[in-house]
């Protein structure tokens, strides 16, 4: 949940959204995101909008105390605005922060509250982010026991001076253990979280990581390169020379090795950053995103996309708390996503899934430029004709953002 919050219309006291935003809603899938800003110190490297229990006090809503039961009043509020709304949720997704710093009955408190106000679909997926030092083996059961079906480990790396270089605290050596813990606790799907390109981080650094990610088994992988946000500790320190920017050839590097090794171990790619066993170890919610369908974004700075209406939520947690207290959306502003906009964000997205975009969703001239792209080996057509996709290469994910840019019109 990225700190930044763009500018946009105001949102009416009560939350409602453009009388157009259900129309087709029982076409596409809806998802709950419930951030949970807490962290116990602030990673150099995170452009997120958390914060630490002693930066917030006690404020309602903004305490660790008290931020389930906010979380729950804006799940309240959801339900007033989509009262015309009969969809169950199919996929909800804690995010952070770290969410398993809450108590796990509060996690479940904020899961059973979305449960009750709009039901759950059959075969639900419920994850939580969780860092490996902020559960035990009696919080995973209890989260499992409370209907959490999936957990993603922030793992980052498996070597002590690329965490200490991002400023992450916990012990590589706690991975595997609490991956055990959450197959103890009954978690048929367990991620792991890498991040690579990190300055001082060598390729048998790399390849390290990414074995012991594998030893533990996991059904699902994602890998990210490592971004230097604006405002961050980590670009500071570039910025005085202390430590080198991350070198695009670098990470090009890495991405080969993460495919190479994900591979073999049996990991499929599904999208550009993601691998998972198969189709049913997808992150469903991720896809949800990616697909352009609807969810909720509940917390400080959440944003939410309903029906081509996107808005978000004011960023600090007590101005939150206190919004919902009042009884006014905590929504600080929004936006109507013109045709044009709708289009380009289907682009951006939906090249980077392994499924590829359909070449009947491009407008004319990006499919004009598919037979330059797959001459360049940066994509290939799949599929019978009337039905065909244009699919990423392995050196085309390399340059997915070129290609989404080539396909678009200045």
């Amino acid at each position: 949940m990225p700190s930044a919050l763009p500018d946009g219309e105001p949102v009416p006291t009560d939350g409602s959204l453009p009388a157009h935003a259900l129309d087709g809603a029982d076409t596409r899938p809806l998802g709950v995101y419930l951030h949970v800003p807490f962290c116990t110190v602030r990673c150099g490297y995170c452009d997120f909008n958390t914060y630490t229990a002693p930066e917030l006090g006690d404020v309602t809503g903004a305490s660790i105390a008290t931020y389930a039961d906010a979380a729950v009043a804006e799940v309240d509020l959801a339900r007033r605005v989509l009262a015309a709304d009969t969809r169950q949720v199919e996929t909800i997704f804690f995010g952070g922060g770290t969410p398993t710093l809450l108590p796990a009955a509060d996690l479940v408190k904020m899961l059973h509250a979305v449960r009750d106000r709009f039901g759950l679909a059959d075969g639900v997926e419920v994850t939580t982010e969780a860092n490996p030092d902020s559960v035990t083996p009696a919080s995973l059961a209890a989260l499992r026991e409370g209907g959490f079906t999936r957990l993603s480990f922030g793992m980052q790396s498996a070597v002590p001076h690329v965490l200490a270089t991002l400023d992450r605290t916990h012990n590589p050596d706690r991975v595997p253990q609490a991956v055990a813990w959450a197959r103890e606790a009954g978690f048929d799907q367990v991620s792991l979280d890498l991040i690579y390109g990190t300055p001082g981080e060598s390729h048998d650094d790399w390849k390290k990581s990414l074995d012991v990610a594998l030893e533990s088994e996991p059904d699902h992988v994602s890998a990210y390169a490592l971004i230097v946000e604006n405002g961050t500790a980590l670009a500071r320190r570039i910025r005085r020379g202390e430590i080198q920017m991350p070198d695009d050839d670098d990470l090009a590097d890495k991405y080969l090795i993460a495919e190479e090794r994900l591979t073999a171990a049996g990991l499929n790619w599904y999208e550009v950053s993601n691998w998972s066993r198969d189709e049913a170890s997808e992150c469903r919610h991720n896809v949800l995103y990616w697909t352009g369908a609807d969810w909720w974004g509940v917390g400080p700075g959440a944003h939410s996309h309903v029906g081509g209406t996107r808005f978000w939520n004011v960023k600090h947690p007590a101005a939150y708390g206190k919004r919902l207290a009042e009884g006014v959306t905590p929504a600080a502003g929004r936006e109507v996503l013109e045709t044009g906009d709708q289009y380009v964000e289907r682009v951006l997205l939906e090249v980077r899934l392994a499924r590829g975009i359909a070449l009947s969703d491009l407008d004319a001239y990006g499919r004009s430029r598919v037979a330059q792209l797959t001459a360049d080996g940066l994509v290939q057509v799949a599929g019978d004709e009337g039905a065909q996709r244009m699919v990423l290469t392995l050196r085309g994910r390399l340059l997915a953002d070129a290609v989404v840019r080539d396909l678009l019109e200045d």
